[in-house]
């Protein structure tokens, strides 16, 4: 097991992933801090809603990507290749957003 330090919307996140995978995760996590640079006003959302809306960000990808690869059949393998990261991290991010939601309402 490895663990690597995502910065997200200005704040730092400690991942724990398979050997191996730090390069991608990284990368995975630079492309969601990216995403959330290009909109505006996420700098003071709380850390909950930062979350989420990074997760719903991907899921909307991962959603446009798979309606691309039902209309385009002869590309799905290249789409699957995307898509599949896509879901790991939406779904990695929606558990870690209902964790934090948990933490908070018990606070």
């Amino acid at each position: 097991m490895s663990n690597v330090t995502l910065k997200i919307g200005g704040r730092s996140y400690r991942i724990g992933c398979a050997e191996g995978e730090e390069q991608h995760i990284a990368k995975l996590g630079a492309t969601i801090d990216a995403k959330l640079e290009a909109t505006p006003g996420m700098a003071s959302q709380s850390e909950l809603h930062t979350l989420l809306y990074a997760a719903l960000l991907m899921a909307d990808e991962l959603d446009e990507a798979r309606k691309g690869t039902q209309a385009a059949p002869s590309a799905s393998k290249g789409a699957a290749n995307v898509a599949e990261p896509l879901e790991m991290m939406a779904n990695r991010l929606e558990s870690l957003a209902s964790r934090l939601e948990g933490a908070g309402a018990s606070s």
